[in-house]
């Protein structure tokens, strides 16, 4: 870059409504108006696949494309996952608003477009397209968020996020279901529509952000390699133990890619003038190690919620709309503890024992519900869920927080969609070792117990095992209980590394709690 080019940059940075400038006071009434814009957008990217959920058996029906159908899920996962770091630079580098908006535009025309959908394959093309602009709407939240409040002061609002995500994990099935019920599944994306325009109209009226332009290049090079390197990664937890084997060439292939590309990435990265992640940031102890805790907290939230149900359905007996209403225990612990340790940061500014109790506890957690049994009462479920809610609650905001305060405010949105990226793919991740470990106890245990149990975790249906002779069930029941005590007693040893993690936070003083400028807090760097 030029001279002049730095000094444009430099002055766009610092000129009133730059990325690195201090953002004006806003009184509550604005901040609550600018909420109910972003909680929708929040509520619009969690709610999409879990609506899908229950809709896919139909869709496959209708458009006749079962051999595709993991597809539906995966092209908007891949899409998400790959396009969260760059919406977060562009956000940093051409204005949070702007970026913001578009992608709600991009996720809606995608939702249109998957709702007129005539043949899987346009189905997948457009849940890529939709899973853009979703990659956009997380990170847009949060780092808007962290423009317009003060770390010190953003504990009011965390138990709104949490709501939404309590709300989305119990409701998205259930309207789901009633949706396909009772109109179409072409509705299950047709609901965006209203729920995104309400939220730009918000978001256009009452968020105020002076305009900016940068001259900054975009680093087209580590965004090309970032995006090989993560698809790579997905792709290996999506196929790895499913379409392919673990040793099979296709999941090896995607592995030397992955590394490759990563490899390339940090290469790259450090001599691009505006990188899409500066690796700087990582030599920040705390951002480091909030990006470890962000990525384990995916790991076992996303492997509880994808297995407890399972659980529920064919040892507990509990219907598959049940089945999701009985996580709510979870997320009652998640929601009351964020509201809980949100307001106790904004009054007192102290937050690094909240991560460590939240690591413990989610710890603990994992290991009650690895005692699960084939004669454990819903009752005693429920209550070893709200444990484990509970840890998730002390962690899910706390996270984002202590990334956020770790950086600039230019950084803000690089900030915002590391934390988010590192939880997916925890999620991904989580999701795929414990199927594979899920899968394999369950496995050994009917090859053990025998009586003509259906061989293989992934072909035990609900349905059809109430039909079967009873010693059968009584096998089934068994090698479920058993898998889920494998998979939650390895989530606990898991959560032993983000209580590590924990404990070498240092406690660096919020934002908004007396400091007049809007610099990180300086803080030492790893060694």
């Amino acid at each position: 870059m030029s001279q002049q080019q730095v000094g444009a940059a430099e002055d766009a940075s610092a000129a009133p409504g730059g990325p690195g400038s201090e953002p004006e006071p806003r009184s509550p009434r604005e901040i609550r108006l600018v909420m109910i814009g972003l909680v929708i957008a929040m509520l619009l990217a969690m709610l999409d696949n879990l609506i899908i959920g229950t809709a896919m058996p139909t869709i496959v029906g209708e458009l006749h494309g079962s051999e595709h159908m993991a597809w539906v899920v995966t092209a908007y996962t891949l899409a998400t996952a790959v396009s969260t770091p760059i919406w977060g630079k562009l956000g940093d580098l051409y204005g949070r608003k702007g970026t913001f908006l578009i992608s709600i535009a991009i996720f809606l025309v995608g939702s249109a477009l998957c709702g007129l959908s005539d043949s899987m394959t346009q189905l997948i093309v457009f849940r890529a397209l939709q899973g853009l602009g979703a990659g956009g709407l997380m990170v847009g939240v949060m780092s808007i968020m962290g423009a317009l409040v003060p770390p010190r002061d953003r504990g009011k609002y965390q138990g709104m996020f949490a709501a939404v995500m309590a709300l989305a994990t119990v409701g998205g099935p259930l309207i789901g279901g009633f949706l396909t019920d009772h109109l179409s599944w072409r509705w299950t994306f047709y609901v965006n529509l209203p729920l995104g325009a309400v939220a730009l109209a918000f978001i256009v009226v009452t968020l105020k952000l002076p305009k900016y332009r940068s001259t900054a290049r975009i680093d087209y090079a580590g965004a090309a390699l970032l995006t090989a390197g993560i698809t790579s990664l997905v792709l290996i937890t999506t196929w790895g133990g499913q379409e392919y084997d673990w040793d099979s060439k296709q999941i090896l292939g995607l592995g030397a890619l992955a590394i490759a590309s990563l490899i390339g990435f940090c290469y790259v990265e450090q001599k691009a003038d505006e990188p899409v992640i500066p690796l700087g940031l990582f030599r920040i102890r705390n951002f480091t190690l909030v990006s470890v805790i962000g990525f384990i907290v995916g790991f076992a939230m996303f492997g509880a919620v994808a297995y407890l149900p399972l659980y529920q359905q064919i040892v507990q007996g509990a219907s598959a709309t049940n089945s999701g209403l009985l996580l709510m225990p979870m997320m009652f612990g998640m929601l009351a503890v964020s509201l809980v340790v949100g307001q106790a940061v904004t009054k007192t500014g102290k937050y690094r024992i909240f991560p460590i109790i939240g690591t413990a506890v989610m710890a603990g957690g994992s290991l009650l519900l690895s005692t699960l049994g084939t004669d454990t009462s819903r009752f005693t479920s429920a209550c070893y869920m709200v444990v484990l809610g509970a840890g998730m609650g002390f962690l899910m905001q706390i996270t984002m927080l202590v990334a956020q305060n770790s950086v600039e405010l230019k950084d803000m949105g690089v900030a915002s969609s590391s934390a988010t990226l590192f939880r997916t793919i925890g999620g991904s991740f989580g999701v795929a070792l414990f199927g594979a470990l899920f899968n394999n106890r369950v496995s050994d245990t009917m090859a053990q117990l025998g009586g003509g149990a259906p061989a293989g975790g992934g072909q035990l249906d609900p349905t059809r095992l109430k039909s079967l002779d009873p010693k059968v069930q009584e096998v089934a029941h068994q090698a479920v209980s058993n898998g889920m005590h494998t998979v939650f007693l390895w989530g606990a040893v898991v959560s032993v590394v983000a209580i590590a993690a924990a404990v070498f936070l240092r406690e660096v003083p919020l934002r908004g709690g007396g400091q007049a400028d809007d610099k990180a807090p300086q803080e030492p760097v790893a060694a």
